[in-house]
């Protein structure tokens, strides 16, 4: 059974999340605080988190980030901020996704399945689906490994290797990466990266240019001088295999 962790204050809202996933077949947890928060990540090992952001210990973008020394697992960030600048920063420190209040138990629901596809081990089950997400028996292609020159991806592992060294990513940059070496040799819209990768076409496009710095950074390259990641000015980017 998928787990979910709801960190949130105050206890009406809390209680309303818990019947609320709970009717949808999850197993659920919860804590008032921060520091509690943290606690059961360490414990109880969720499969993904619902995180409030007016918390009474810690200010909600800073628990994001010890959840993040702590785990990969999806974050679900709930707030009444929605200023772009604001959710951008959520984003770069570590939220999958985020939900502007008021939202319905129906938006919440979805938005947990999708980070729990997006970032979940093969065959985890979504909400709403108990059992398991991968359909019918035989391989999955998309679990198979990818290579381009000495860049190596493992879908199942999380990993990457260039020239036999791990890169530590995080979950978005994977992501992301994932996404451009299945499509290596063709340019990618910034719009397109949103819209397959955050699920979230109209989150503004800098949010993809912090992590292609990121990335570039780890794999050590500049855009200036690149090696795998090649912007193509006014249209997108594009993976190559360095020759």
């Amino acid at each position: 059974m998928t787990s979910v962790l709801v960190i949130e204050d105050d206890p009406v809202i809390r209680t309303a999340l818990i019947e609320i996933l709970t009717a949808h077949g999850l197993l659920v947890r919860s804590a008032p605080d921060g520091f509690g928060g943290l606690r059961e990540v360490t414990r109880w090992q969720p499969d993904a988190v619902v995180l409030d952001l007016g918390l009474p210990d810690l200010d909600g973008a800073d628990a994001l980030r010890m959840i993040r020394g702590l785990s990969q697992v999806p974050v679900l960030v709930a707030t009444a901020r929605d200023d772009d600048r604001e959710i951008i920063r959520l984003l770069n420190a570590g939220a999958d996704d985020y939900l502007v209040k008021p939202f319905s138990g129906g938006q919440l629901v979805a938005r947990l399945a999708a980070v729990l596809r997006r970032g979940g081990p093969p065959g985890a089950a979504a909400p709403g689906r108990p059992g398991g997400g991968r359909p019918g028996p035989g391989p999955d292609p998309g679990t198979a490994p990818v290579t381009v020159g000495e860049l190596r991806l493992d879908p199942l592992a999380r990993t990457v290797h260039l020239a036999g060294r791990e890169v530590l990513l995080t979950r978005r940059e994977f992501d992301l990466l994932m996404f451009l070496t299945r499509h290596a040799g063709t340019v990618v819209s910034k719009k397109q990266l949103l819209e397959e990768v955050w699920r979230r076409p109209y989150v503004d496009e800098q949010t993809v240019d912090v992590h292609l710095s990121c990335l570039r950074r780890k794999l050590g390259e500049r855009a200036v001088r690149p090696r795998f990641l090649h912007t193509v000015r006014g249209v997108g980017v594009k993976l190559v295999c360095p020759s």
